[in-house]
């Protein structure tokens, strides 16, 4: 792991910085929000192409009102395509059949790898956009306000912010295998065990010295953040606004609805 990619993983921190609309919502409101998005999104068949396009409308309005650079978003969107593609792609090869879109007849398999990549994509899209107007440490306290146990609620906040703790270690133990073994390329099979061994050694005494810096701050077992604050009217309003949008895009299928009504006013 690289420089720019500890980099990287840092940037969305920096963006849950920002002063914008969607920012200044509640945690908890966000939370449920992307919450509800993401069960809707699901919900929907493996045929199900046509009616998921309107929910696009949802990460692009939010990326939009948060001010949020698309590029760098959708670069950690990629991160999740190979096992989007590893998943799915075998599906038009197993599964035969055709089935009527349109009035087309599309391939069974070629509609479940596209379901099932859109359902991806938004999905992660949602998860991204909540911790860039959010920020990891509101998203637990908002987890804990919800009753999320509080063990769970650590792990989870531990392990997002060490994680870059963890590739800075891994960077450092092989660039000092590069060092004493110049010339070669990669890491011979021969030291693979003695190098795991040396960044398990070296990462239970990182962990170590966190946690004590951590006492030493006050630290007794519970995470106290920042999703205190009383939710207003605005927030509701906010929630409650994207939760109709995602009932009514559920409930009907708008582009179906809305060729009818196109053709039937040519006609």
């Amino acid at each position: 792991m690289n420089n720019t990619s500890l980099h990287d993983m840092r940037r969305l921190e920096d963006l849950a910085r920002l002063d914008t609309f969607v920012h200044r919502r509640h945690p908890v409101v966000k939370l449920l929000t992307t919450l509800a998005f993401l069960g809707v999104v699901v919900s929907f068949g493996r045929y199900e192409i046509g009616p998921l396009l309107p929910l696009v409308f949802y990460p692009v309005v939010v990326l939009s009102a948060a001010e949020i650079p698309a590029v760098p978003l959708l670069k950690r969107v990629l991160w999740a395509a190979p096992l989007i593609l590893g998943v799915g792609v075998l599906n038009p090869l197993l599964e035969h059949g055709q089935v009527l879109v349109g009035g087309l007849a599309l391939s069974r398999g070629w509609l479940t790898f596209l379901s099932l990549s859109l359902k991806s994509l938004l999905t992660v899209t949602a998860a991204l956009l909540l911790i860039a107007t959010t920020g990891m440490e509101n998203v637990a306290a908002a987890l804990r306000s919800l009753g999320v146990p509080r063990l769970f609620v650590l792990q989870l906040l531990l392990t997002y912010r060490y994680i870059s703790v963890l590739g800075e270690e891994v960077e450092r133990t092989l660039k000092a295998y590069a060092l004493r073994a110049p010339g070669q390329h990669g890491v011979q099979r021969a030291a693979w065990g003695s190098m795991v061994g040396q960044l398990l050694l070296r990462t239970v005494d990182r962990a170590e010295r966190v946690y004590q810096a951590m006492c030493l701050r006050g630290f007794a077992g519970e995470y106290h953040g920042g999703a205190g604050a009383r939710i207003s009217a605005t927030d509701l309003a906010y929630g409650l606004s994207w939760g109709l949008f995602f009932a009514i895009a559920r409930v009907y299928d708008i582009p179906a609805l809305l060729g009818a009504l196109t053709l039937g006013g040519w006609m």
